[in-house]
């Protein structure tokens, strides 16, 4: 069903309430540091946000519900910030610190907002149904790329396939191991059967993505058998209760590294990216752009064209090429 689009005065009535919401927590803010002069600022680390109310954790993993300054621009999970605590054992942020990387995708009004910050690997999750596509593999390729994060490519459910899937999925996707992404087999079916994602996850920030259905809910629990533990202290310390599930959280791993689940993942797409960007995220193409006969080369049908030629030579997979075509056709359709 095709998204209800919102007139300007529905859209302006929302921002206008919104605004009115920012500025009586701002108010706030400014009334709890004023109770808190001498305190001395520290650095910490956003677990979740919902609205300006946010969950810090400092550097011994305490947590405290913080209310964020409106100055300071958007905060969201997975940010570093400075903060100051007040007399009602709650915190002010009042900074937020220089991000390594950004997961950014546009909201309902088409603005490009931030989803979590400092990520550090994003994990592409594939399962036998809903079949596996190379297309979303490779937009999601892009945008890490875009990012500066790795990339992890796990397919889950590998209880579900027999030899013969298992043959068809090598030759589809197999060519990614040889571009530099790493390809594993998961399955928490089998003892040991996550073992390959728990090792890649250690000392990283990796957040799951994937289409519906391919199993991110269901490993979550897996790699985290202490999340109701970690949602209870998330709430505790929020105050929010159940919204602490639904908005974007940071958990800690057992093993080391940290997991970030975001319910707004889900839909997670290529932004308002140029050709030029496009061609960047795909790697192996690197050698290959600018080294066409004709400068304005579309790839298409002109002679002397280096991308095709390297297809040929078995450089450039064909489907990457197809793929790549595709994005570039959409960014000018508008799609």
């Amino acid at each position: 069903m095709a998204k209800r689009r919102l007139t300007d005065r529905q859209r302006e009535r929302i921002n206008a309430i919104q605004e009115r919401r920012r500025k009586k927590l701002d108010q706030h803010a400014s009334q709890a540091l004023e109770t808190s002069a001498g305190e001395t600022p520290r650095q910490g680390r956003v677990i979740t946000r919902h609205g300006q109310n946010l969950v810090v954790a400092d550097d011994t993993a305490h947590y405290t519900h913080c209310l964020s300054r409106q100055n300071i621009g958007q905060v969201v999970c997975g940010d570093r910030v400075v903060w100051q605590s007040t007399d009602d054992g709650q915190g002010v942020v009042t900074a937020v610190m220089p991000r390594d990387t950004a997961l950014i995708r546009p909201n309902f009004s088409g603005e490009a907002r931030a989803l979590a910050a400092n990520i550090s690997q994003i994990v592409i999750v594939l399962a036998p149904e809903p079949a596996p596509s190379q297309y979303l593999v490779d937009q999601y390729l892009v945008a890490a790329e875009q990012i500066g994060v790795s990339t992890l490519i796990a397919l889950n459910k590998r209880d579900l396939m027999d030899a013969n899937a298992l043959e068809v999925f090598e030759q589809q996707f197999g060519h990614y191991q040889s571009i530099g992404y790493p390809v594993i087999k998961i399955s928490a079916k089998f003892e040991h059967g996550l073992d390959p994602l728990i090792e890649r996850l250690n000392h990283q920030t990796s957040i799951l993505v994937g289409q519906s259905g391919v199993g991110k809910s269901s490993l979550i629990m897996a790699l985290l058998p202490d999340i109701e533990i970690q949602i209870g202290r998330l709430s505790e310390a929020s105050g929010l209760g159940c919204h602490t599930t639904s908005a974007t959280t940071l958990y800690d791993l057992p093993s080391g590294g940290h997991l970030i689940d975001s319910p707004g993942v889900r839909s997670f797409r290529l932004g308002d990216l140029s050709a030029e960007t496009v061609g960047q995220g795909f790697v192996e193409f690197g050698a290959y752009l600018g080294h066409c006969k004709f400068s304005n080369c579309s790839h298409l049908k002109e002679p002397g064209c280096a991308l095709k030629e390297a297809v040929k030579e078995g450089k450039i997979h064909p489907q990457r090429l197809t793929n790549f075509l595709h994005m570039v056709q959409g960014l000018s359709s508008g799609h």
